[in-house]
């Protein structure tokens, strides 16, 4: 009789608060992995990964490398179902909320954690303009990210942001290693689809308070 498979990693329980994202072990990395989707984050003081898909949205990963706790974030500024003028009057309250929103849960839950603000790592990914003739809200989201960021006294260590590509992004928040993977157009539908709908829900809500780069 066969022996059962060995369990690669111990899949401990989040921390309190992320019992609803998304969790599983990877064994290619050998790891307990969190996917997260538009709109949601995850923070972490364990040796694990989280992933994400990023096409005109752009990711935040942020650890502190004395204490080992981090975490990343996936969003993208609402703007109407169209995505167009993110900037309009209209919007811009709720554009800036938002961006808040993401930025801001991500890095106080990082520091109810053990983190120190002094002592954060920060790098950012996504912003693809993966649609041509669409307006460029992944830039948008990209000068977003980098006004905030700097409006906080918070600098950047590195990046992979705009250009025309979706990318798999892979983050190890007890190193600070990111891994993104630049993909091809043909997983752009999926992507955008995704998205797409992200924004079109944000709108109708009310908002609440494989090449190794890094």
């Amino acid at each position: 009789m066969a022996l059962p498979s060995p369990i690669l990693v111990d899949m401990d329980k989040p921390l309190k608060g992320f019992e609803g994202i998304k969790r599983f072990c990877d064994k290619s990395n050998n790891t307990t992995t969190a996917r997260i989707l538009p709109g949601e984050y995850y923070v972490t003081n364990r040796d694990e990964m989280i992933t994400t898909v990023l096409g005109s949205c752009v990711s935040a990963c942020i650890c502190d490398p004395r204490t080992k706790v981090g975490g990343m974030n996936h969003f993208m500024l609402p703007s109407g179902t169209t995505l167009d003028n993110v900037y309009e009057a209209d919007c811009v309250s709720r554009s800036a909320r938002y961006g808040n929103f993401a930025m801001e849960h991500l890095i106080n839950t990082i520091l109810k954690h053990g983190g120190r603000k002094t002592s954060l790592e920060i790098k950012i990914i996504g912003g693809g303009r993966i649609i041509a003739n669409m307006s460029n809200i992944g830039l948008q989201n990209i000068d977003f990210v980098k006004q905030y960021l700097a409006t906080e006294g918070l600098a950047i260590v590195a990046e992979d942001v705009g250009d025309k590509y979706p990318r798999k992004l892979q983050y190890f928040p007890m190193s600070g290693k990111v891994r993104v993977q630049r993909l091809k157009s043909m997983h752009n539908k999926t992507v955008m689809d995704r998205e797409t709908e992200y924004a079109s829900n944000i709108d109708k809500e009310s908002v609440k308070g494989e090449i190794d780069l890094f």
